[in-house]
């Protein structure tokens, strides 16, 4: 899978090196797809990674079958 960047997440990956790209592929691929709340483009992805116990968010919009755009990445706990 593909991840393009968006200019925000360029900005908020500096404050969160903890969030992978295989971490948010994993996100992805093992969620389902959630419809976000304000942008009606944008889908959700919450899941649980393994070793660390901690849900990821992902917020995110397809571009094709395997890219896709993120726009945000963060923990929930």
């Amino acid at each position: 899978m593909e991840i393009i960047y968006s200019k925000h997440w360029e900005i908020q990956r500096k404050f969160r090196p903890d969030v992978t790209d295989e971490i948010i592929i994993y996100a992805v691929v093992n969620s389902d797809e959630l419809r976000d709340k304000y942008w009606p483009d944008a889908l959700n992805a919450m899941s649980r990674i393994p070793p660390s116990g901690r849900i990821l968010k992902v917020i995110y919009k397809r571009i094709g079958k395997d890219k896709i755009k993120v726009v945000t990445a963060f923990w929930l706990d």
